[in-house]
């Protein structure tokens, strides 16, 4: 069985390309996937400059690359479902390269946007101020 599950934070903005003759859409990133190690050891590892982080290497194809390419960035929180795939090419220079990485069945955008281009409350509010019965309330205001 081949299944791979990650959560982490893009290093990088996807690349969008598309392959020549059939126009089929590819999409690259990476994703900082934390170690599950204890406080402890997590603060001794960056005390020795030790990476806290696998860095796993994402390939999405068809229209998932577009949206990944899209609407994900640097730094957002994704989820990636897929299997693990190991290949080899040879280089410009001649030299046997070889890359293990995901290809991506489902990836799941776990943020969107910015903080900035939300919604905020006034202007939800606003929306809704003729509805009989309602009022509108502040999201302070809910307990939970």
């Amino acid at each position: 069985m081949n299944s791979v599950v990650l959560i982490g934070r893009l290093t990088r903005d996807p690349e969008l390309r598309y392959i020549p003759n059939t126009g089929t859409a590819v999409s690259n990133f990476s994703l900082a996937v934390d170690k599950q190690v204890s406080r402890e050891r997590r603060q001794e590892m960056e005390a020795k400059g030790q990476p806290t982080a696998d860095f796993i290497n994402i390939v999405v194809w068809g229209k998932q690359a577009e949206n990944c390419a899209n609407y994900l960035a640097k730094g957002r929180l994704a989820a990636v479902q897929g299997r693990l795939q190991s290949r080899s090419y040879d280089d410009s220079e001649g030299i046997r390269r070889y890359v293990t990485e995901v290809v991506a069945e489902r990836v799941k955008f776990l943020e969107w946007g910015d903080e900035d281009a939300r919604q905020t409350p006034n202007s939800i509010d606003d929306d809704f101020t003729d509805i009989g019965g309602f009022d509108p309330t502040d999201s302070d205001n809910i307990p939970f």
